[in-house]
């Protein structure tokens, strides 16, 4: 009966054999199954969630213990800092974790508001003398360039400790992709919120120079002012917050890293609004005005870490991306220089792609469309119809979960109360040259509350820009290689 069936192998040869092959290739046949489905740690979320609540201002190590260096060409150089999650630095006396989820959705709407509408100023042809003014209590009489929220940027998520004049004082400031202009609150104030830091005193810091009138950093703002030859600024937000104040030059400190000199940032003196916690904010966006264009950077590069969490990650300029890096061309719009495009081509769930146009993810020549990468911004946001495709897809591939009821801009949500661990579709992003990034289960099934409820974290928007938002960036490192035009994703490279 054996040789009736020459060509079998025995079972046991076979089964050395098949060993052999998945010692040798795991992932060949690992990344094929992983790519329809994906485990889902509901315990440690909620852990998580329960811990964010407990959290309290961190104790760092002083920052003027820190060995100060200062590199022969900076912009050339390595730089580095520590990166923090909002509420890892400032406990917002939430009681539980719902409100928690409320407030940051809340300021994730005034965000992507804001985003929106800088968009639309920037894709019309308004100058300056079409705007009306904002009323401050900061020398209204004395900006000749009245400004509305036209620029508005929001604020953000996450926190870097950087020092600021000479000698240098340590603030944690707002890491801010969506903004080109740095700021921070400045004494004398005549409104500021409370911030985690005292607030900086220009009087003590020899390096802080006021910038003339008619100085190139004070002509590329999009709305300035003028006292006593002196350069003044507005940054108004689409939440109804603001900063008014000075616009200067000062020194700029990167823990041990390095020293950037002749940094221009605005010295505000009238500020209201969501920053509460931060001292001011880096502005990372395309801009000439930004930190990165004003260092020469030819790459930046962040972490984010969980929200929930109370670690710590780095942003870092001047540094090479992984070499296992998923790469998306990095695009530029003509009429917002700020943002940072990708070309994205398509999404997939539980390893089938969609079926949505591509046009639906492309930038025009107006500057409407496109999708951004977005540090400030929470959850990711897509146009209607490519949200609904894959909000569907991902219901229809998950009929063995809970349904809960829908969460302020969640429309999906389950119940996984009774959940340790559970088996989800994968969620991927597609890039031009056949590039895909999987995304994490915990960076699009994400808690609201601590009884286990769990949504399904995107949204859709009507307005024509895509954005990928942090959740979704969560335990990647993000480098933005400007002179190659490249973003590259990195996961599990915090």
């Amino acid at each position: 009966m054996a040789s009736a069936r020459p060509n079998q192998l025995p079972f046991f040869p076979f089964a050395i054999f098949l060993f052999l092959f998945l010692s040798l290739f795991p992932f060949t046949l690992s990344s094929s199954s992983s790519s329809s489905s994906a485990s889902l740690d509901v315990s440690t979320s909620l852990k998580q969630a329960h811990q964010v609540l407990k959290f309290g201002p961190k104790i760092l190590t002083s920052f003027h213990q820190q060995e100060l260096l200062v590199p022969a060409n900076s912009s050339s150089s390595s730089f580095s800092l520590q990166l923090h999650p909002r509420d890892a630095l400032r406990n917002a006396g939430h009681t539980d974790y719902r409100s928690l989820v409320l407030s940051r959705l809340d300021r994730d709407s005034s965000r992507v508001k804001s985003l929106n509408d800088r968009l639309e100023f920037g894709s019309t042809d308004l100058t300056r003398s079409d705007l009306q003014p904002l009323n401050t209590d900061i020398l209204p009489e004395d900006l000749s360039t009245p400004i509305v929220s036209g620029s508005s940027q929001g604020s953000g998520e996450y926190f870097s400790r950087v020092g600021v004049g000479q000698p240098a004082k340590p603030f944690y400031m707002v890491l801010d992709t969506g903004s080109d202009i740095n700021w921070l609150q400045c004494q004398p104030c005549t409104d500021c919120y409370q911030q985690t830091d005292p607030i900086f005193d220009p009087t003590t810091s020899s390096s802080f120079t006021s910038l003339p009138c008619e100085s190139p950093h004070c002509q590329a703002l999009e709305m300035s002012g003028c006292r006593a030859a002196k350069c003044l600024y507005q940054v108004s937000y689409g939440d109804g917050s603001f900063t008014v104040g000075q616009f200067v030059t000062e020194t700029l400190s990167f823990g041990n890293s390095g020293v950037i000199n002749n940094v221009a940032l605005g010295c505000g003196h009238d500020n209201e609004g969501l920053f509460i916690g931060s001292a001011g904010l880096l502005g990372l966006g395309g801009g000439s005005l930004s930190l990165n264009s004003q260092m020469k950077a030819s790459s930046f590069s962040y972490c984010l870490v969980d929200r929930d969490s109370g670690s710590a990650s780095t942003l870092e300029f001047n540094s090479a991306a992984p070499n296992d890096s998923v790469n998306a061309q990095l695009l530029r719009s003509g009429r917002v220089n700020t943002f940072y495009y990708v070309a994205l081509t398509g999404l997939s769930v539980g390893g089938h792609p969609l079926s949505i146009p591509p046009s639906l993810f492309q930038l025009d020549d107006s500057g409407h469309g496109g999708i951004i990468v977005d540090s400030g911004t929470a959850i990711t946001r897509l146009q209607t119809q490519a949200y609904n495709s894959l909000r569907d897809a991902f219901v229809r591939l998950t009929p063995y979960l809970k349904k809960a009821n829908s969460f302020a801009l969640f429309d999906t949500c389950y119940d996984l109360s009774s959940q340790s661990r559970v088996t989800i579709p994968t969620v991927s992003f597609h890039f031009s040259g056949g590039k895909s990034l999987q995304l994490p289960p915990k960076n699009y099934l994400i808690p609201v509350d601590s009884a286990g409820t769990f949504c399904f974290a995107f949204a859709p928007t009507t307005s024509s820009l895509s954005i990928i938002g942090n959740v979704q960036q969560q335990g990647t490192r993000v480098n933005f290689d400007l002179a190659n035009s490249v973003v590259a994703f990195s996961p599990n490279k915090c």
